[in-house]
């Protein structure tokens, strides 16, 4: 079954923020946090049928810039199946759309799966950070190809 695509809606925050949580536990987001992010990046998620198999964002790049950051998160039991692919390919179509040239990532250090399939796809590390009160580093990535 194809991968479906759409934008999060207010009555679709709530499955956008819980599999961002499950993916990324170490920096849970509250309502709140992802209410503010939907007014500035665009989020989506991914069904195969009516069943949630991932969620995204895509930070589109700011007024005089050509850098868009584009982060696709498939839940576990949906992994190596071609979704995180395709998902990935139709997130950079809409960055690129939106005039982005340098196209950006970033995976928790602790999400392996996540940065074996970034490196993968032609991302490279450029940078490492730990946010304040953390201890798992996340990781910034460019597209190389």
């Amino acid at each position: 079954m194809p991968l479906r695509i759409v934008a999060v809606v207010d009555d679709t925050l709530g499955l956008w923020r819980a599999i961002h949580n499950q993916i990324i536990p170490t920096a849970p987001l509250n309502p709140d946090e992802v209410a503010e992010r939907a007014t500035r990046h665009h989020l989506t998620l991914a069904y195969e049928g009516e069943t949630p198999v991932g969620n995204a964002t895509l930070r589109p790049p700011s007024p005089g810039a050509s850098t868009a950051t584009v982060i696709v998160r498939v839940l576990p039991q949906f992994r190596r199946r071609g979704y995180g692919s395709t998902y990935l390919a139709w997130m950079l179509a809409e960055a690129r759309a939106l005039g982005a040239t340098r196209i950006e990532t970033v995976v928790l250090a602790s999400n392996e799966g996540g940065l074996s399939f970034a490196l993968a796809n032609g991302f490279v590390e450029f940078d490492r950070y730990t946010l304040e009160g953390d201890t798992t580093p996340f990781i910034d990535l460019y597209l190389a190809s």
